[in-house]
């Protein structure tokens, strides 16, 4: 697959709403490092969403009233228009004859101007909801992309660790009541940190927390509590050496010895 089919292919669509799979990011992102063509279409993508809200505003159209003054004339009575006609005529005319008239152009004046008084009422009306919806509109749309620019801090913090020859990967795999979870740790060789990624475990109950555990010398050791503001950005622990890890659900706060019935996932180094 050459470069302009990667484009076309919807990955940088999928990666930008945060559809695309874990594998996927990652090749992206480690594409958009040597390719200028696929970094700078992202970005084209990115700056797309941006500038939908400029596009959402409606006005009333500029015409409408002349429309409704010209379909006041055409409803107009016929006596009304032969008497404003007559207003043209030099003869003299009973003095009853043009207090008719005056009255006549009073009223269609009066219902000229109350038709024009409630358009400007809807048109206002208009305006302020779809001033409103617009607004509501980019709001959920900067909510969006903030939450897309937290996801990419995540991402590209992840991709450093892995792309960090000095960091140690260690899989945990579901043990068998919990076979659908996963988790990775992040293991530094030099500073002996941990860090954990725990997005695949289900979210921890009310008044529970995951708690990780270095196997070292077969004893469990404790390696630190895990929260989702600690996921992938801040060490759990220090621990020097292990030979595997796992991680229990305990009580808020932890606990000195892992309950073991409680165990999600376990990885070997």
């Amino acid at each position: 697959m050459n470069t302009k089919e990667y484009i076309s292919s919807g990955i940088l669509e999928s990666y930008i709403l945060g559809l695309a799979s874990p594998d996927e990011a990652g090749i992206l992102e480690c594409v958009m490092k040597n390719n200028a063509e696929v970094k700078a279409a992202f970005e084209e993508a990115q700056k797309t969403l941006e500038d939908l809200a400029t596009v959402q505003a409606v006005t009333p159209p500029t015409d409408l009233k002349s429309k409704i003054w010209n379909k006041i004339q055409q409803e107009q009575p016929a006596e009304e228009k032969q008497t404003v006609f007559a207003m043209d005529i030099r003869a003299a005319r009973p003095q009853e004859e043009i207090k008719i008239q005056g009255n006549s152009n009073w009223k269609t004046f009066a219902i000229a101007a109350s038709v024009l008084f409630l358009i400007s009422i809807a048109g206002n009306l208009f305006w302020m909801n779809e001033q409103s919806r617009t607004k509501k509109e980019i709001a959920g749309m900067q909510e969006e992309k903030k939450s897309q620019d937290f996801a990419m801090q995540k991402m590209n913090r992840k991709m450093e660790m892995v792309t960090n020859p000095d960091m140690k990967m260690v899989m945990l795999k579901g043990v068998e009541k919990h076979a659908d979870s996963k988790a990775m740790v992040f293991w530094d060789t030099k500073t002996k940190e941990v860090y954990l990624d725990a997005e695949k475990l289900p979210k921890a109950p009310k008044g529970m927390q995951y708690q990780l555990w270095a196997i070292a010398d077969g004893k469990p050791v404790d390696a630190g509590m895990y929260t989702e503001e600690k996921d992938s950005k801040i060490a759990l622990a220090n621990i020097p050496k292990a030979q595997a890890f796992a991680i229990t659900l305990e009580k808020q706060g932890g606990s000195p010895v892992p309950t073991m019935e409680n165990m999600y996932v376990m990885g070997e180094i």
